[in-house]
Parts: structure tokens; C-alpha cells; sequence
């Protein structure tokens, strides 16, 4: 009986926002799936998939996924578990996301998941340049003087006021945006300064002050949406 050739997975971050901030060996890979295997994105949604279609380069996304999952969890769930049986198969796959690999991308936690209870897939996870780096530089803030990095989706699960400077990402919309500015406001004054990022590392970055009850009143809330919470004294309840 003829042995099934082990299946990879090499995931891979489309960096923060331009395609100058992707590194070189994730390009190098990309460029390898014309020949030899596949390139799947999470999400065509971000601004680097443009010149990844320029350069000519093949791929097919999950976005059709996003459809029928009734929940972010259930999504991601289904992505992962989608990779790995196609690398079962024996598949060659380039695996890209938005940002880093290892900031902020529940897919790739649970491909770990998966991939370290199986011997038939090899799962390879390279560095790359998440949105963090960029903020770092725009708002002058050293992680190590402590930062805490939130989905929006799990704001609701703190219970008191990090005592750090607080980063919250993907508030994807203003609904999304309303129930992060309610959570926030059990601990924080309702106009606690905080800063409202959109398109960070596009030529449109927008970084502005604003008081936290006008967070779901933005107009350009969407996808590339970032909160930043300075340290602040907690609200005395």
C-alpha cells in the first residue's frame, strides 16, 4: 500500500497594512504556491491583498466562511479544522493572515491545537509585522513599561481596569464599538481620554483623541479599527 505524503501549512502574516511591511521570506513563499502548492488567505478584506493580486499570485480565502458561522469562536474553529484536513490530504498550503501570525490570530492558536495531535501535518508559523509595531511608533509608547492587548469581543470580560496602557483591536464596527465603550465605562469616567486609530500604516491613517462616549460615534469605524486606553485612575464606584 502506497504511504500519504505528510501535508504542511506555513502560516504567514500580510503585515499591518502595506505591502512594504510584509517581510521578504513570507513574499518568497507566497511567490513558491505558483508552482508548488497553495496560498489561502483568512480574509481578502485588507488593504495588502491588492498587491498581492497585482503581483499575479493565485489564492482562495475563507470569506465565504464568515457567512455561516454564528459566532467569531465557531468561525475560527471551522477555519482551522478546514486547513488541517486539506494538509491531511497530503496539501502544500501558505496560510496567510492579516497582521502577525502571532498577534492577535485565534486561527493559528487553534491550528497549534490541532496540528501538535495529528503526525500527518507538518505546521511551520513565521514572525511577522502586526499592527503593534506601528502603534508603538505613532504613539510613542514602550511595551515595556507594560501593555495589554484585547480583542473588543473580550473587553466585557474585565473586571477592573488593567493597570497598564490597554490596546483593543478588531472593533469592527459601531455595534462593536458600543458595547466596548459600555464596558469600558464600568471602570472609566464616560469622557476618559483615549485614542480612536483607523487604517494604521495606510496613507488615510486617522490617530485622534477622543472622549470615550463618543467611541460608537465615529464614522469611519470599521475593520482597521484600534482602541488605545491610556493608564488612568479607576472610576471610584
Amino acid at each position: 500500500m502506497e504511504q500519504k505524503s505528510k501535508g504542511s501549512i506555513t502560516v504567514i502574516g500580510l503585515g499591518p497594512g502595506r505591502a512594504g511591511l510584509i517581510t521578504r521570506e513570507s513574499w518568497a513563499l507566497m511567490e513558491q504556491t505558483k508552482t508548488k502548492g497553495r496560498l489561502v488567505l483568512r480574509t481578502a478584506i485588507h488593504p495588502t491583498v491588492e498587491d498581492v493580486r497585482a503581483a499575479g499570485l493565485a489564492f482562495t480565502t475563507y470569506d465565504a466562511f464568515y457567512e455561516d458561522a454564528p459566532d467569531f469562536e465557531t468561525l475560527y474553529r471551522a477555519i482551522a479544522s478546514d486547513l488541517i484536513e486539506h494538509a491531511s490530504q497530503g496539501e502544500t498550503i501558505v496560510y496567510a493572515v492579516p497582521g502577525s501570525p502571532l498577534v492577535a490570530e485565534r486561527t493559528v492558536v487553534l491550528l497549534r491545537e490541532l496540528a501538535a495531535a495529528r503526525d500527518d501535518v507538518t505546521l511551520t508559523i513565521l514572525p511577522g509585522m502586526s499592527f503593534v509595531e506601528v502603534l508603538y511608533t505613532r504613539l510613542g509608547i514602550d511595551p515595556v513599561e507594560g501593555l495589554t492587548i484585547l480583542d473588543a469581543e473580550d473587553v466585557a470580560k474585565l473586571h477592573e481596569r488593567p493597570f497598564t496602557n490597554l490596546v483593543i483591536t478588531q472593533v469592527y464596527d459601531a455595534f462593536t464599538a458600543s458595547d466596548c465603550k459600555l464596558a469600558l465605562m464600568d471602570f472609566l469616567p464616560d469622557d476618559a481620554p483615549v485614542t480612536f486609530i483607523h487604517n494604521l500604516a495606510l496613507p488615510d491613517e486617522s490617530v485622534r483623541g477622543i472622549p470615550l462616549y463618543e467611541l460608537d460615534r465615529q464614522k469611519d469605524v470599521d475593520h482597521l479599527t484600534t482602541l488605545f486606553v491610556p493608564r488612568a485612575e479607576q472610576k471610584q464606584r
